[in-house]
């Protein structure tokens, strides 16, 4: 079914997302967030956040058997919603705007029917690490706004940015992973300066969550020369190099518009600079397939955007596709609690890629 779909509404998607992500990145919010990032000390490169915040440690690997994987119903070739966010308002600007309370709200609900966040990077590289019969949930947020992630003049995350909502679900929630994966452009969380920019995507990186490339000026890419593309893609990786981040293994494409040939923002070089990527994604309208699957796609990875069921919305954002996850749990990813095997009912070990044959734990 999920295969069908794309054909479908992709188109439908990206057409809603043109018109209203090139909002300029200012916002109410931006000032405030922006000026409490810079209250860390003077030569603190990586404020210390305050004790109480949850830890983003993986789980310790329990080993899988049939009879364990069976019990749990685990199925490690179903599907994951990689749910995409952009800005954060008191009061939504544009369709695709969330308010702090909207975001709470469906992260408390991930938490309560068993979700588990895990990072871009580590969904493309298949460390699917979470316990057993629990699903896992990538967050992702596009474009580095301010909304995303400041810090108080405590080192704590401000309240009502990503981060802090995300932290907030978690000490409500023990079971939810504080991570999230946050594609920036040239200007990350709306700080000017390099020294903030440094601290902001060092505390980010040494607290478990992903900053990676989103390029460097958001631009459609269908448009661009492939020379043009690859400058988008290096200069972002320079930026993130010089504050203490990257290389970036995730790369999410600026209105999930793909050039016109894909494998030019898979790897490439611009003036002896490289780049290469395990996951290039786009801003699509279904859950991703697993990476254990034979029909995923690590150069074309579908993403959920977070919304409500209005209008263009009704079926393909993320309330309508989280319901529907949940009345056909047997389409949705549950792990084992075991990173080492991929664990499946027998009727569906013929869906694994055959590259992950060694580690079949069929049932």
């Amino acid at each position: 079914m999920l295969a069908n779909i794309v054909v479908v509404v992709a188109g439908v998607v990206a057409l809603s997302v043109l018109p209203t992500a090139v909002v300029p990145p200012a916002s109410p919010l931006a000032g405030a967030a922006t000026s409490t990032a810079t209250g860390a000390p003077e030569g603190n490169p990586s404020p210390s956040p305050q004790a109480d915040l949850p830890s983003a440690d993986l789980p310790p690997p329990v080993p899988a058997t049939p009879e364990s994987a069976r019990q749990v119903k685990a199925n490690e070739v179903g599907a994951v919603p990689v749910l995409m966010y952009h800005r954060i308002m008191k009061k939504r600007l544009a369709s695709i705007d969330r308010t702090p309370s909207q975001v709470r709200k469906e992260m408390e609900k991930l938490a309560r029917n068993g979700y588990v966040p895990i990072t871009a990077r580590e969904f493309v590289t298949g460390k699917i690490d979470i316990p057993a019969g629990k699903h896992p949930v990538v967050l992702t947020f596009d474009d580095g706004h301010a909304s995303h992630f400041a810090l108080d003049d405590g080192g704590t995350p401000v309240k009502d940015t990503a981060v802090g909502i995300i932290y907030e679900v978690a000490r409500k929630y023990p079971g939810f992973r504080p991570v999230a994966t946050f594609w920036v452009n040239r200007h990350p969380f709306g700080l000017q300066g390099e020294q903030d920019q440094a601290r902001a995507v060092q505390w980010l990186t040494s607290h478990g969550f992903e900053v990676a490339n989103h390029t460097w000026s958001h631009p459609y890419l269908p448009g661009l020369s492939k020379k043009r593309v690859a400058e988008q893609i290096v200069r972002v990786e320079r930026l993130l190099k010089k504050l203490g981040g990257g290389p970036s293994d995730t790369l999410a494409l600026p209105f999930g518009a793909m050039p016109r040939k894909k494998s030019t923002v898979q790897a490439g070089g611009w003036r002896g600079d490289r780049f290469a990527f395990k996951g290039v994604f786009l801003a699509g309208a279904q859950p991703s397939s697993s990476p254990f699957a034979k029909d995923y796609d690590w150069r074309a990875i579908q993403r959920i955007q977070s919304n409500g069921k209005k209008g263009e919305c009704r079926k393909w954002c993320s309330q309508y596709w989280l319901e529907w996850l949940g009345k056909h749990p047997e389409r949705r990813y549950t792990a084992d609690g075991d990173p080492g095997q991929i664990s499946v009912p027998q009727g569906l070990r013929g869906n694994i890629d055959p590259r992950w044959k060694q580690r079949i734990n069929a049932y």
